[in-house]
């Protein structure tokens, strides 16, 4: 039976300074939680809160219907798989993988299943008895991970688990703890500064600023109907184009081009446009502007554009396919006015 989490009016604070503010989350059982955000923003704070590795002070963490919040790290029926890997040197695969449940006096036969059922799900089989200065760094991680499911834990939190890991080896290895998620149906929490991980791997994405949580929902809602700038500027990838705009109440005007757009503002508002939703081809939309191309990027399977406007504003553009673009050429810039974010003075969606 998976595990539900409920953050009450959390609060974090380090004598009179106050990192983590009045918290409100629902986790659902077996759902797949990622707290996103810039470094600073208190999501390894909120992570280990959780986990029963700071002490909380203020508010309830709830952990199916039981309030923790003075249970100790050891009875929270939590694993945590942190940055890093943390393996002993001086033991095989196997022996890592042991070391807890004999620290805890489980019988040998259960150590041996266990054990063998995460080498089985992790496909580390062919490793256990190599040390670990004889693997690689998703081999290692697996290890690390597979410390953590020999426990049988309610639930897993990873802190940043990829980040030391190169580029091929974070898309591999996320894939495989999607799987994992998949493949056990625990509830898991999983921090990262990375959107595309993010996006990738969650059921329900947290971004958190400053202590607060500015947005929480599934991926592709945050992606969508982003609340505000902040979350508009973080998930996305490549990173959304903002654009000031000139609005009187009746249109809106951007780079002195007026745009037809269902809805306005009044004032001086934010235009947002995703550089994937913004084509070169007349008819696909109205015209956003007319932008010089400062730099082409051919990447095969897509064509990146980098652009400015007539009064000085960036546009960056993500065309699929091979497109002959040339430098210094100033082109039309289209968008289907579905697809426009407008965002008021202070920041918010409207």
């Amino acid at each position: 039976m998976a595990t539900s989490i409920q953050l009450r009016q959390l609060v974090k604070a380090y004598g009179d300074m106050e990192v983590i503010h009045n918290i409100d989350l629902d986790i659902d059982p077996g759902e797949f939680t990622v707290f996103v955000g810039p470094s600073g923003c208190g999501k390894s704070t909120l992570l280990r809160m959780i986990a029963g590795l700071e002490p909380i002070s203020g508010g309830d963490l709830v952990i199916d219907g039981q309030r923790m919040n003075d249970v100790p790290a050891a009875r929270r029926g939590i694993a945590m798989v942190f940055q890093s890997y943390a393996l002993y040197p001086h033991m095989n695969v196997y022996q890592n993988l042991a070391f807890g449940l004999e620290t805890a006096k489980a019988p040998k036969a259960e150590i041996q299943q266990r054990v063998q059922r995460a080498a089985d799900i992790l496909q580390i089989v062919p490793l256990l008895q190599r040390k670990p200065k004889q693997l690689s760094g998703g081999q290692r991680q697996r290890v690390a991970i597979g410390r953590a499911i020999v426990r049988e834990p309610k639930i897993f939190l990873f802190d940043e688990p990829l980040s030391n890991l190169d580029a091929e080896l974070r898309v591999q290895m996320r894939v495989e703890i999607a799987k994992l998620h998949n493949d056990l149906g625990n509830t898991m929490i999983y921090v990262t500064h990375d959107q595309v991980e993010a996006m990738t791997m969650a059921d329900k994405i947290v971004v958190l600023r400053l202590g607060v949580i500015e947005q929480a929902g599934a991926p592709l809602e945050l992606y969508n109907n982003p609340k505000n700038l902040f979350v508009a500027g973080f998930i996305g990838s490549p990173k959304m184009n903002f654009l000031t705009a000139t609005a009187d109440g009746s249109g809106i005007s951007v780079a002195g081009n007026a745009l037809a757009l269902p809805r306005s503002a009044a004032g001086t508002a934010t235009l947002g446009a995703r550089p994937e939703h913004i084509t070169l081809q007349p008819g696909t939309g109205i015209k956003l502007a007319d932008v010089r191309v400062d730099l082409v990027e051919n990447l095969g399977g897509q064509t990146v554009v980098y652009a400015t406007t007539a009064n000085g504003q960036p546009v960056n553009i993500v065309l699929e396919g091979q497109r002959p673009v040339e430098l210094g050429s100033t082109v039309t810039a289209y968008i289907d006015p579905a697809r426009v974010h407008l965002f008021n003075a202070d920041g918010n969606a409207l």
